[in-house]
């Protein structure tokens, strides 16, 4: 399997807004990632650790809530960013971008 030509802000981004409430946990990024893009599946923990580094630096992720569990928090786009994201604009400027 091919890795998909996406980085990993793209990958994060369709999952969330996969959602119809644009916020996932963590948990349902990673198996949204595993369910549409097939090479990450039985890849070991790295892409994991990358999809984590990714949600905690860049300012065009935010999160938005403790789940229902307890047991971590939503992630969302931010606002100022979500129209690019919208419209398929996953560009890495998204990181200098306050909040």
């Amino acid at each position: 399997l091919e890795k998909p030509p996406l980085s990993y802000i793209a990958l994060i981004a369709k999952a969330i807004l996969s959602s119809p409430t644009n916020k996932l946990n963590l948990a349902a990024i990673y198996k949204y990632i595993e369910d549409n893009f097939p090479f990450y599946r039985n890849k070991s923990q790295g892409w994991r650790n990358s999809v984590r580094h990714n949600l905690s630096l860049n300012d065009c992720f935010i999160k938005v809530g403790r789940c229902e569990d307890g047991k971590g928090n939503y992630w969302s786009i931010h606002p100022s960013n979500l129209n690019d994201f919208v419209h398929g604009d996953f560009r890495q400027h998204r990181r200098s971008r306050k909040r």
